[in-house]
Order: C-alpha cells, then structure tokens, then sequence
C-alpha cells in the first residue's frame, strides 16, 4: 500500500527499526479538522508549532498535547527565547520541507543543518504512544514515546523539555 508523506520518512523509520500504525484520513491541516479523525486512534495528539525569533536567526518547534490553549505571551515567558512569531510557509519550507497544516517533528528529517530547537511540554513523557503527520496531512503516524525518543536523538537537533502549563 502507498503511503502518503515523505518516502524518506518511512526509509529512516524503517531503518531505526521503529514501528508505526499508519492512520490514512482526509486533509487535517488543524487540530479542530485533525480530532474528527482522531477519535479512534489511542495515542497522545499533538498541536504542533513552528515559531521563529523576533531577528529571525533562530527557529523553534513546540511540541504539546493538542488539547493545551496556548497563550504566546506565556509561551515566550517559559522558553525565554524573546519575541515568537510563528514562522511564514517560506521559512517552514527552507527548514523543515513542509507546507503549513503539516508540521510536524518527523519533518525534522529535512533539517540536514540542525537549526530548528525543539521545545518538549513536559507532561508528553507521560504518553504511552503519540502521533504526528508524517510530513503531510493526510495520514497520522503512531510511534511509542520512547520510539519518538530515539527518532529525536538520531536527528541531532537540540531539544528540551518545558513546563508549559502550571499544574
């Protein structure tokens, strides 16, 4: 069966030995859109994020569970990294290789420089399993946490964990 998403993708999952449950759906460019398809699917969702700085020299994913209200103030106050905008379909494109409605970590495979740091919402360690777009969305990928772990260190780019929302 073909799969939608990067074919360089599911190279590299292969190759890592992570298994997958692959979720085929309509196009779920938001999370209102991607939860219609979701409710089947055990796993912890994310809502994910790409942001820039204020100079645009420094490019950030935020990782959280999709259920989370972000407040981008809050945000900038818990990363410490200045003023975030979220980054323009050029600058998705230039570094992770994807349109807006895709983002995703797993497009951290398009990064080959490394640039994009990724900031974790501590309570994810909770998660048995997550999903993600493999790098399009029109299908969902489900990993184990500590799978999603290794992919994230095979990677190489820099990441850390946050408290993103106070207990």
């Amino acid at each position: 069966m073909e799969k939608n998403g990067d074919p360089k993708l599911y190279a590299l999952l292969e190759e890592l030995s992570i298994s997958y449950e692959y979720y085929e759906h309509p196009p779920a460019p938001t999370i209102e859109e991607a939860v219609k398809y979701w409710k089947d699917v055990d796993a912890t969702h994310c809502k994910n994020l790409f942001f820039r700085n204020h100079k645009g020299n420094r490019h950030y994913l935020v990782i959280l569970d999709h259920r989370q209200e972000l407040n981008i103030r809050d945000l900038e106050q818990r990363l410490k990294q200045g003023k975030l905008t979220f980054a323009s379909p050029k600058r998705m494109m230039k570094y992770l290789g994807i349109t807006p409605g895709s983002v995703s970590p797993l497009a951290l495979i398009n990064d080959t420089e490394k640039h994009v740091h990724v900031f974790l919402d501590e309570s994810l360690k909770e998660s048995r399993t997550i999903s993600f777009h493999p790098c399009i969305n029109t299908a969902s990928l489900v990993v184990t946490y500590k799978d999603f772990l290794r992919f994230l260190h095979h990677q190489g780019n820099s990441y850390e964990y946050v408290m993103m929302y106070d207990e």
